[in-house]
């Protein structure tokens, strides 16, 4: 069992490293839930075109997620090895990397947003709530646009920031910007003291206006503690980095990019092919992934966790260390994944309460709960192998390990099912999701292997 059970003082530093990052996902994710209440009480349309818009968007987060995770691997093994100067230089690549993401993402969802969100609204329903949604869906999308800026320069900061260990400072700056949506969702949705009742659209102006805040905390705390944070000194004196290295980040970046897009694209390629079923799946899955997202905080900041902690073991060239250190730190992901998924199960009947929604809904977002609370012990085995994986840059494995298994082997099942088969929404899911099993075997081949194992920093490969 020693092999995988760490002692006082290893479990202590991984939770000082991942706690600020549960209660920062905590907070923001119970935060989303009040904005899916406050939402769905406008209606069952609302919070399907709120809940289609927001799975396009979150395609751009994970492709700017994915740009700085890849050059995020240099930056936790720089820090490991105490290399101020690479340090710098990939957090200048990531702000360069990210305005240009942001530029053509703005571009592509400006022009083909209402054609994207359209795709979700050919299930069962009327014509009449279908126009509904996606009249809604393409406004709350066109304001939240704008909040892309903000979030992607705020990535670069925060990113920098948890792979040198500084996790407290990206949380309080995450609550205040919570805390700044909250109010503003109360205020906007609603027209409260006198300002305009704007609906799904104020949840849109709010959320942008909280981004802006989250990036202000962020800059004005990196810069006032330079001495803390030497990295910063002189960072924006220029944009430019040296050629060779800005190659290799881009190298390693690109894939990570592509599987983080190809791994959303392809989650919301199967939420559409549920929702060819029934227009109310769209909603129901909308609630069931509100509360998987809030109880599941846990194992995802212990995942992030593991890649950051194995990468400064790597960076100081430390394999065996490193290799120990992952399966204690996934078998304690797993063990997150078991209890917060029992207690999903345990609220399933519960929760779908909560919203202003039809007994269809509620009956079929229960039933999706427990599906997903079932497996989440499973996607917390499979999350936590992904980021050991990737703590040593063997991008390509991760990339067949994660977005090529969802495209080659999830979504063409899905498929299948919706178009060729007359199975009910719930047992599609539940088949689809099971998939997940062979995912988390394949993950735990490769961490055993040790294949990862590897400080990229010290040699050029």
């Amino acid at each position: 069992m020693g092999k995988y059970i760490g002692d006082r003082k290893f479990y202590g530093h991984a939770l000082r490293l991942t706690i600020p990052m549960m209660v920062q996902y905590a907070i923001s994710n119970f935060v989303g839930l009040l904005d899916n209440l406050m939402i769905g009480r406008i209606g069952t349309n609302a919070l399907s075109g709120v809940s289609i818009a927001n799975q396009m968007i979150f395609i751009f987060y994970l492709l700017v997620f994915g740009a700085i995770a890849g050059v995020g691997i240099f930056t936790a093994q720089y820090h490991g090895m105490k290399n101020v100067e690479g340090v710098r230089d990939t957090f200048r690549f990531k702000l360069v990397m990210n305005s240009v993401l942001v530029i053509l993402a703005i571009a592509f969802f400006s022009s083909f947003g209402r054609e994207l969100i359209g795709t979700f609204l050919h299930g069962e329903g009327s014509a009449s709530d279908a126009a509904q949604t996606l009249e809604i869906g393409v406004a709350y999308m066109n304001i939240m646009l704008i909040g892309l800026v903000p979030y992607a320069i705020s990535l670069a900061y925060s990113g920098t920031l948890r792979e040198i260990g500084e996790t407290a400072v990206p949380m309080k700056a995450s609550l205040y910007a919570v805390f700044v949506n909250l109010v503003g969702n109360f205020l906007l949705i609603y027209g409260y003291f006198g300002l305009p009742a704007l609906g799904a659209r104020g949840a849109a102006v709010a959320t942008v206006i909280s981004r802006v805040a989250e990036l202000m905390i962020l800059v004005v705390y990196t810069h006032r503690h330079s001495s803390e944070h030497p990295f910063i000194v002189g960072a924006l004196s220029t944009l430019a980095v040296p050629k060779d290295m800005a190659f290799k980040y881009f190298v390693k970046s690109v894939p990570l990019m592509l599987n983080e897009t190809m791994w959303a694209s392809g989650t919301t390629f199967m939420n559409q092919c549920y929702s060819y079923r029934s227009l109310n799946s769209v909603a129901a899955l909308n609630i069931e992934s509100t509360l998987f997202n809030l109880l599941g905080v846990a194992f995802l900041a212990m995942g992030e966790g593991v890649g950051i902690i194995t990468g400064h073991t790597l960076g100081r060239g430390d394999m065996e260390k490193a290799k120990e250190d992952s399966i204690k730190l996934i078998a304690f992901t797993v063990m997150c994944g078991l209890v917060f998924g029992l207690v999903q199960i345990g609220v399933s009947g519960l929760f779908p309460r909560l919203y202003n929604t039809s007994d269809e809904v509620r009956s079929l977002a229960c039933q999706l709960i427990i599906i997903f609370g079932c497996l989440m012990p499973v996607v917390a085995y499979a999350h936590a192998s992904y980021f050991t994986i990737r703590a040593g840059g063997r991008a390509f494995i991760t990339v067949l390990f994660d977005s090529c298994f969802v495209w080659v082997v999830s979504v063409p099942f899905a498929y299948y099912l919706s178009r060729y088969t007359g199975i009910a929404v719930v047992p599609m899911v539940a088949m689809v999701q099971s998939l997940e099993i062979i995912k988390a075997v394949i993950g735990g081949v490769m961490v055993h292997s040790g294949i990862w194992a590897r400080n990229i920093v010290m040699k050029n490969e």
